[in-house]
């Protein structure tokens, strides 16, 4: 199928060719007929993505400060190729989508295969959609205009948050397609609208929808007319639609208001206040969160979690319904909102229009309607990039690679380091297709999927690399193990004793049945850092018990964040927490025997205890480790440090970049410019086994154990 995507580095925006998805639980599968380009939104992107580096810092300071702060932590080098990969990364546009559901997902129920719906899908032939974001279009509301569906939900959800009643004097600031929808669900519930913009022909709009307007670039005076407008009161309400840097629209808008009126802020503007436009007044000021509540809960939005009527009469859906019955009873009219049609094949052209001063204001992209072999390739789930024959003289020895999973962890970090090795790539997988397009893209995968079994079960690969969420690994690695395959997982290895036991089952069986059976490596890179293997030619000479002081400046991560998810992401000593146990298990070189594990105390005040621990491990040598992993410093100081103590002697890692050695002949101190955490070496490691016939660089018994240390770290702090 095809979709628009747009590259922030760049700000080139195409037409790409992607896998379909495969319907997800509490989703629908959804084939497109109309999609709409909001204009001020996806100008405002394509803008930023064709400014250059300058630019785009001056328009994000808060990541400029992100950006120092890890230039002094990790080095000015792969800081910068963090930033570059985080901009190269494709952005699916669109969020306006008019479709017919092919499928419907596990837990979906009141839609049906053949329901016509609104969502805010993307703007691509086939969408996959919560649930919660789709509303059946009732058969007198054409595509076009049930397009327009979410760009009402979102003006109608300012004006639930003002809460007029019938007869106030309304200010609408900023007349593009939200205005101008805002200005007729205003009129709707019975209001008295103004209309503030700079555009002539937005302002003779404004006028045919019923609202008295000011235009804005003939020097007029919008607060002298709002004074007059609201028969010298000032007005009751101010809903800012537009999108600009200036404070203006803010300040205006509280000039404008009567005392204890309301301002809700549904663009994009300036927000320095001056606390004396709503001290006297006692004005109340809101953002206003896109389309209504459920917005950005991943409990309603993924898992199709409703809230109760009861509770929250208007959510995001209930506000689509209400928009799409407006749309029917045409109290709404959007016929006059559109500026282009244009076929899905040309959707380019759109973004050149709204880069341009070609006046503009809604663009309808127009979907074909598909016949049965158009059909098959809009479904199709592989897609083949490149058709040249695998070397037949390629001995079994030599790695062929699958990828399942290509987010940033694995375009940034994992598959460059598997290109240094020479590997050939053949195929390429992820759940939407638009990061495996990407990844295929830039790696020269020779197939691209949004199948990841499929990936598993192709015969020309031998090496499977999963980087998926971190549920899915044990049983991935599973089937790859099943079927012969060489496995790369990306840590942790699996996130409950149960998926770990299971997967044991099957390494084993394998052992049992093949000679030579598949290696199995998981991403403890931090063992294969420059640093920590000179750590270690130094501590095999020593023959006593070691202490090991491990202190990682974690960082925070929101508790909603999928790795905070014991069910997703395992929490964050098993999903991360697991590096600094393999760390410090490979420096003692002797098996965990006892751990203890205490928290900070869940206070009021505390979130995720569990991010703020400390950890001691007992060795069976007689050394010990102590890691402290807390979520609660401040990302300036480094992320990772490590002292050892020994014989007499300290050695000091600060952030894989300094190494100092006290009281070591020989040996003073290592540096580099900059940091190396043995992500290279670690992959180089592995492809080196597979081709030499050698075990697996850690080996099974190792990963076993580091990764049941991080359950009995888990099960000691409840």
């Amino acid at each position: 199928m095809k979709q628009i995507l747009q590259n922030l580095a760049s700000g080139v925006t195409n037409l790409a060719d992607i896998p379909s998805q495969k319907v997800r639980a509490n989703h629908l599968l959804i084939r497109t007929t109309r999609s709409l380009v909001s204009v001020g939104t996806e100008r405002m992107l394509v803008e930023f993505g064709k400014a250059n580096l300058l630019d785009k810092a001056r328009q994000q300071p808060e990541k400029v400060r992100m950006v120092l702060d890890k230039v002094k932590t990790d080095g000015v080098v792969p800081t910068l190729e963090a930033v570059r990969n985080k901009l190269d990364q494709p952005l699916p546009m669109g969020y306006c989508n008019v479709g017919t559901v092919l499928e419907v997902g596990q837990g979906v129920t009141g839609f049906s295969i053949g329901d016509r719906v609104a969502s805010n899908g993307k703007h691509a032939e086939i969408v996959c959609v919560p649930k919660n974001l789709c509303a059946k279009a009732p058969d007198c509301v054409s595509d076009e205009a049930a397009a327009f569906t979410v760009i009402g939900a979102i003006g109608l959800q300012g004006i639930r948050l003002i809460q007029p009643t019938l007869g106030e004097a309304v200010v609408v600031s900023g007349l593009g397609l939200i205005g101008l929808m805002t200005v007729q669900l205003l009129k709707a519930h019975g209001c008295r609208v103004l209309g503030l913009d700079y555009d002539v022909s937005k302002l003779a709009l404004a006028q045919k929808l019923g609202a008295e307007t000011v235009d804005l670039n003939q020097n007029a005076d919008p607060l002298g007319a709002a004074m007059v407008f609201s028969r010298g009161r000032g007005v009751d309400a101010v809903i800012i639609t537009a999108s600009t840097k200036s404070n203006d629209p803010v300040h205006h808008a509280a000039q404008m208001c009567r005392k204890r009126g309301r301002i809700v802020l549904v663009g994009v503007t300036g927000l320095e206040l001056s606390r004396a436009d709503f001290y006297e007044k006692e004005l109340s000021f809101q953002v206003s969160c896109s389309y209504g509540p459920g917005r950005y809960d991943s409990a309603y939005e993924d898992n199709g979690h409703d809230y109760p009527l009861g509770y929250v009469r208007w959510t995001e859906q209930r506000n689509f319904e209400a928009v799409l019955d407006m749309l029917a009873d045409h109290r709404l009219q959007t016929d006059l909102l559109i500026s282009h049609h244009i076929p899905f094949d040309q959707a380019t052209t759109a973004y050149d229009i709204i880069s341009s001063r070609v006046p503009s204001l809604g663009i309808v992209l127009e979907y074909p309607e598909p016949d049965a072999f158009s059909h098959s390739r809009l479904l199709r789930r592989t897609i083949v990039r490149s058709e040249e024959p695998l070397n037949e003289d390629r001995s079994a020895a030599t790695p062929v690679i699958g990828c399942i999973g290509a987010g940033n962890y694995a375009t940034q970090v994992l598959l460059p380091a598997f290109q240094k090795t020479g590997v050939p790539f053949q195929a390429v997988a992820s759940s939407t297709g638009v990061s495996a397009a990407h990844a295929g893209s830039k790696f020269g995968f020779s197939e691209i999927t949004s199948d990841g079994r499929s990936v598993i079960e192709a015969s020309q690969i031998n090496t499977i690399i999963i980087a998926t969420r971190h549920d899915s690994h044990a049983a991935l690695a599973g089937e790859a193990l099943k079927v012969g395959k060489h496995v790369f997982v990306e840590k942790p290895l699996a996130i409950t004793r149960e998926a770990l036991t299971e997967l044991s089952e099957v390494y084993d069986e394998c052992v049992r049945a093949q000679a030579s059976p598949p290696l199995v490596m998981v991403g403890f890179n931090r063992r294969f850092a420059p640093h920590i293997q000179r750590m270690k030619q130094l501590l095999d000479g020593v023959r006593e018990p070691k202490t090991f002081v491990m202190t990682v400046n974690a960082g925070h991560i929101p508790q909603d964040h999928w790795t905070q998810d014991r069910l997703i992401g395992g929490g964050r000593i098993v999903g991360e927490g697991c590096h600094f146990v393999d760390l410090l298990r490979f420096l003692a070189g002797s098996p965990i025997i006892a751990v203890q594990a205490m928290a900070t105390g869940k206070t009021p005040g505390t979130i995720v205890a569990e991010d703020k621990v400390t950890v001691t491990l007992r060795f069976e040598d007689g050394s010990m480790g102590t890691i402290h992993y807390f979520s609660n410093g401040h990302k300036a100081f480094p992320k990772e440090q490590l002292e050892v103590f020994c014989a007499g002697k300290v050695l000091q890692l600060e952030n894989f970049r300094k190494l100092r050695g006290y009281g070591w002949s020989g040996f003073r101190k290592m540096d580099l410019w900059n940091q190396d955490k043995g992500q290279v070496a670690c992959v180089a490691a592995f492809i080196d086994a597979i081709r030499q016939g050698n075990g697996s660089p850690i080996s099974w018994d190792e990963l076993v154990e580091v990764t049941q240390v991080t359950f009995d770290i888990m099960d000691s702090l409840t």
